[in-house]
């Protein structure tokens, strides 16, 4: 095996893809958590119509089960992101950094999609002048 095979074959212990993966799946458990409530009225109030807005409302029962996993996602993508970083080159393996910024704005971007997701439903009387 050449010495290119086993830098390839090694896995990625810096945890760079865990948390671009974790931030991704917390980013679309959000979307989807937001597909029964908030996703049609934001598409609704940028002029997209159609009958599939409508249709969008019975994703509400799924709406715990997307919160599960969007929440299970954005704890690992936490956990994997304010961990104590190791040395760069520690192992001998230099890999190209993180850019920890833009996973930070997208973990937190998906964390405040989630809560409006969740708080909706009792905050939309409120925003509605019921």
């Amino acid at each position: 095996m050449s010495s290119g095979d086993e830098l390839h074959a090694r896995s990625d212990e810096g945890g760079e893809t865990g948390v671009r993966l974790a931030a991704a799946g917390g980013i679309a458990g959000a979307l989807a958590m937001t597909s029964c409530c908030v996703l049609p009225l934001v598409a609704f109030s940028l002029g997209a119509s159609g009958a599939w807005i409508g249709r969008m409302g019975a994703l509400y029962p799924y709406k715990w089960y997307f919160f599960a996993f969007a929440g299970a996602s954005l704890a690992y993508g936490f956990w994997k992101l304010y961990r104590p970083a190791r040395p760069a080159c520690a192992d001998g393996r230099c890999t190209r950094p993180l850019n920890r910024g833009v996973m930070k704005a997208a973990l937190w971007t998906a964390s405040g999609l989630t809560l409006l997701a969740v708080f909706f439903p009792y905050l939309s009387p409120w925003l509605i002048g019921y």
